[in-house]
């Protein structure tokens, strides 16, 4: 009896080797830049509380409906494993006290899950960075999220690759009144919305100005604008925010029907979008949430954060950037330790030896079989630029032959040296 192969949960993708190269050096580039501007890394659990995210997301909400992955634990709990990361955040400050008259600069990063129709760059488990920012009102704090985003792209090479989107809510009553005009335009013409677009009519009608539905579009044009529901606080924030960036010369589209998905939304909204990716072409996005804290049972705290997804920068990048991507298949390594088989103890004893000397350096030690001509062929596989030969013979006599492989030169050093000798020549 033949068994059958498990594979992947759909939308759950591996990452293998050939791959991470890539994530690494665009991960390092980020969390760099998120340390140069004074930001903290925050690591929260991968499952929360069921109740965390109807109370922070929404229950009317598409991530609430319809794509949490949710479960009962042992005791009856009901347990979720986390769509986004923001909930996480504003429940680990709360709890440990953190957000009350301080000031707070969190960045954290690792997988989400969301049961979506996987396609291209976007999976059921995916990996998120989030930045957030609390006990900061103002949209000097929100510009600087901005500034932060755009050095990510500028170091990454896509700069001219991704649009900025921006949109105010304003206040919640603003956007009460707003909401309310919204709702009885839209219930005149209900002939021309789509099945989703009549059921967020009660529920969630702002998520109806972001619909693909292109009839549901083309009404829309006549439909009231938020904007012009905005209390004059709000259109002060925003305009101030729209002037700073201006003088930044961070180039922006004001996108009258940005509202995000999540209720926890109020005054500025932002997406950086990439029309490399087709029509879910949102790269990053967020916005600021000044009541969220106090309705997890916290004190009222202005916030602003924004959350990026990694798959899609990865997808970007490769197209873009084809130095880059070329990393994806290559894994050079600068030392291969050949030996025969009867002294491969010793040989693992040379290789920390020069591991001790050169913290950073990439040996690789032949442990497996195979003659010296098999194991020069992987040297040049892994793109090694010296090979480390190490015989019955050299350690009888405590020596090592070393060999540049690009020009063929060896040279047969005492043992004791082999770690200075190789740092010169990788210098």
């Amino acid at each position: 009896m033949t068994h059958k192969h498990i594979q992947s949960v759909r939308g759950m993708k591996d990452y293998l080797p050939e791959e991470i190269k890539l994530w690494q050096k665009i991960e390092k580039i980020i969390i760099q830049i998120l340390h140069s501007y004074g930001y903290n890394e925050i690591r929260l659990p991968i499952v929360e509380p069921t109740n965390l995210f109807y109370r922070v997301i929404g229950q009317l909400t598409d991530v609430v409906e319809k794509e949490m992955y949710t479960f009962d634990d042992r005791q009856g709990e009901s347990l979720t494993l986390r769509p986004e990361g923001t909930s996480g955040c504003v429940r680990a400050g709360i709890e440990s006290g953190l957000l009350y008259n301080q000031e707070q600069r969190w960045w954290y990063y690792g997988p989400m899950f969301r049961r979506e129709r996987p396609q291209k760059g976007r999976y059921r488990q995916f990996h998120q960075i989030g930045v957030e920012s609390f006990g900061l009102s103002g949209a000097n704090i929100e510009v600087e999220l901005i500034m932060l985003a755009s050095r990510w792209w500028r170091r990454l090479g896509i700069m001219d690759n991704l649009q900025l989107e921006l949109n105010t809510l304003g206040s919640f009553d603003s956007r009460q009144r707003y909401r309310t005009s919204l709702v009885t335009f839209l219930k005149k013409h209900l002939s021309f919305l789509d099945v989703d677009s009549i059921r967020r009519i009660d529920s969630n009608p702002l998520r109806i100005l972001e619909s693909k539905n292109q009839q549901v579009q083309m009404i829309l044009r006549e439909a009231p604008l938020l904007s012009e529901y905005l209390d004059q606080e709000s259109q002060e924030h925003f305009s101030k925010l729209c002037n700073v960036l201006d003088k930044m010369n961070i180039n922006y589209i004001i996108n009258p029907f940005l509202v995000r998905g999540l209720d926890y939304y109020n005054s500025t909204v932002f997406e950086w979008v990439s029309y490399d990716l087709g029509s879910q072409g949102t790269v990053c996005a967020g916005g600021r949430y000044d009541q969220l804290v106090k309705e997890l049972g916290g004190y009222t705290t202005p916030a602003v954060g924004f959350a990026m997804g990694m798959e899609r920068l990865v997808l970007i990048v490769k197209a873009i950037n084809s130095q880059w991507s070329s990393l994806v298949n290559h894994d050079k390594i600068d030392i291969y330790l050949v030996s025969s088989p009867h002294v491969k103890r010793e040989a693992l004893i040379l290789a920390e030896q020069i591991r001790d000397y050169m913290p950073q350096i990439k040996l690789r030690t032949h442990l497996g079989s195979g003659n010296f001509k098999k194991q020069f062929s992987y040297a040049n596989k892994y793109g090694a630029r010296i090979a480390l030969i190490l015989g019955a013979v050299e350690v009888e006599h405590h020596r090592v032959i070393i060999k540049i492989l690009h020009t063929g030169e060896q040279k047969i050093v005492d043992q004791k040296e082999v770690p200075n000798f190789v740092s010169q020549l990788l210098v």
